[in-house]
């Protein structure tokens, strides 16, 4: 099978170029000016820009055992609609993927369900440190650690443990930072005063700056000690930013740091409207914090953007505070937002794929995906810039059936997805067929 498209301009690796490319089956074959080969479907691309497919490293699909928020299904169909052609779920479903076993189980879930190609982490615990050491470094991207409790009650929070986790392992090591002890005294602060009904406004006071920069820093503190390859997902303050380094290339940095972009979009003044939709943890915080992400975002101490997608239904999220889940929906929308703010002079569209394609996959070590070069697996996304369009219940594809986006305008769309050189989406038409595959990384020699 050959696709051809025509007169598109490629952004790939710091710069965008007008050109033709041509997929065969699975690769692509050709990158060039004027390709005249014939092919089984061509694509006039005139006026629209390519992409590497969106590589999402921290999404919860939550299957096995929470599919009544969200499954593998449900959610990769809504992300490659959004142009996220590979995505990395976290081992936080029902049963945790804290065995080999449970983890064999969850791969092959992946193997039915998938839409985009898949990765699974491995969890940590603080009692399964064997299981982690079995852990496959070609076929697995690496480990994941609660360092504060969300969903799952996954909680590591042993010192004996975790300095056994990060010394013994060579894979990278993704933590989710927020300190246990800060945000307990928080909660019951705050519950003596309001009870259970804790005005949402207060979420991030609950998890607060401190309890981000405490165990965010001490994650660090320890794998400077230890030389574990550590990346810190979802930073949320202005603060923990200065922890991270800018000064030498993606591949030679052994800590890394990632924002999501509802922590690029929304700031606690949203509460007032928004209450629970906009529950996360760690929590949506203050203009000060917001501004201080996107200014690391663009210097390069921040190497990564992704979504956190973490489902719950619209029940479940109008409960009181103690009672409301944190994380909402957002694989579907994650690149229209930042394509959003391209057009409002934030971000270049060269910045918004190295931080949403080729940094992904640089430091997952991910096998040739991330990046727009022959002989390349074609993952790839059309979009056009000049498309407007609302975010409405009849045109969200989540399972849950809500996203906190809900009547925002946006002035660009995915139009083509292609997943391994199959066209899965195109022009909110999703393929039957399911094209993803287990994503592969390569192993450091």
């Amino acid at each position: 099978m050959k696709t051809l498209i025509k007169n598109v301009k490629i952004v790939n690796e710091g710069q965008i170029v007008e050109s033709d490319i041509l997929i065969q089956d699975d690769i692509i074959f050709k990158i060039d000016s004027h390709i005249s080969e014939e092919a089984d479907r061509i694509i006039d691309g005139s006026g629209q820009f390519l992409l590497p497919g969106i590589i999402d490293d921290q999404v919860h699909f939550r299957e096995p055992g929470l599919t009544h928020k969200g499954d593998i299904e449900s959610e990769s169909r809504a992300a490659i609609a959004g142009g996220i052609t590979s995505f990395i779920d976290q081992p936080n479903t029902v049963p945790n993927a804290v065995t080999q076993e449970l983890l064999a189980e969850k791969y092959e879930i992946g193997a039915q369900k998938a839409y985009a190609n898949y990765g699974f982490m491995m969890g940590g615990t603080n009692d399964n440190l064997e299981e982690v050491l079995k852990t496959n470094p070609r076929n697995v991207p690496g480990i994941k650690l609660f360092l504060g409790s969300s969903t799952g009650n996954m909680l590591v929070d042993n010192p004996e443990t975790l300095e056994n986790i990060f010394g013994n392992t060579k894979m990278l090591i993704a933590v989710h930072c927020e300190d246990e002890a800060t945000i307990r005294a928080n909660t019951q602060k705050y519950m003596d005063e309001y009870g259970e009904d804790i005005p949402v406004q207060f979420h991030h006071l609950i998890r607060s700056e401190e309890a981000c920069y405490k165990s965010s820093s001490k994650a660090i503190e320890l794998a400077q000690k230890t030389g574990a390859r550590l990346h810190v997902f979802h930073l949320s303050t202005a603060k923990e930013t200065e922890l991270f380094r800018n000064d030498i290339p993606l591949k030679d940095k052994k800590i890394t740091a990632e924002v999501c972009v509802h922590h690029l979009t929304f700031t606690n003044d949203d509460y007032e409207t928004k209450g629970g939709l906009i529950k996360w943890n760690p929590a949506v915080k203050t203009q000060k914090d917001k501004d201080g992400l996107w200014q690391a975002l663009l210097d390069d101490r921040i190497d990564v953007i992704a979504t956190d997608h973490a489902p719950h239904t619209w029940a479940e999220k109008q409960n009181v505070y103690t009672k409301c889940p944190s994380g909402a929906p957002l694989v579907q929308h994650s690149l229209v937002v930042m394509l959003e703010n391209y057009r409002n002079g934030k971000i270049s569209l060269e910045k918004i794929v190295e931080k949403m394609a080729h940094n992904p996959a640089i430091l997952f070590r991910i096998e040739k995906r991330g990046f727009v070069r022959e002989g390349y697996k074609a993952d790839l996304v059309l979009v056009d810039l000049n498309e407007n369009w609302t975010v409405a219940k009849e045109n969200i594809l989540y399972k849950c059936g809500w996203s906190p986006l809900e009547g925002m305008d946006f002035h660009a769309k995915v139009t083509h997805t292609f997943v391994n050189g199959h066209l899965a989406y195109e022009n909110g038409m999703i393929h039957d067929e399911k094209f993803g595959e287990r994503l592969l990384f390569e192993i450091e020699k």
